[in-house]
């Protein structure tokens, strides 16, 4: 007779567990993402305008190119001057410039880090990029943590 009466006292446990994890798992999964500082960053996004110089005059260079988060903290570039007889840059070569890799998010700081994996420009592979950012409803700015770099790029989300 005892184990009639626990029996049912077991299920009853059992299914409010069950409840119990079933009902936390959207927040669980909310607060892996939240955890990374991602949620502004994540999607598909493309590249409306480039512009370089130093000394804070910048001039826009015809560029197209897209930047993809992951909610898993991963970022992909690629971006393309049209011009075929384009300089190599630190970042590109041939005017092409791509590398991906996993990449954290400082929310205090506004910026997010990216450690390269693989890249057109092999001397960036292993390399810890730091950017700045700024999301404004379907817009993200991205410029480097080092002005002197002298760049801007500005992205709408697909």
């Amino acid at each position: 007779m005892t184990k009639r009466r626990n029996m049912p006292f077991a299920l009853v446990v059992a299914v409010v567990l069950a409840l119990g994890l079933v009902a936390s798992a959207p927040a669980l999964a909310r607060s892996d993402t939240a955890g990374h500082g991602t949620s502004s960053l994540v999607g598909a996004w493309r590249m409306t305008t480039l512009e370089v110089g130093t000394g804070g005059n910048l001039a826009p260079v015809p560029y197209s190119g897209q930047i993809i988060f992951t909610k898993s903290g991963n970022v992909s570039v690629q971006a393309m001057n049209p011009d075929p007889d384009a300089a190599d840059t630190a970042y590109t070569v041939n005017g092409y410039e791509a590398f991906y890799g996993q990449y954290t998010v400082d929310k205090k700081a506004k910026t997010f880090q990216v450690t390269v994996q693989s890249a057109a420009v092999r001397t960036l592979i292993g390399q810890r990029l730091t950017r700045v950012f700024v999301v404004s409803r379907d817009t993200l700015v991205l410029t480097p943590a080092d002005p002197a770099e002298g760049w801007r790029v500005t992205y709408e989300r697909l």
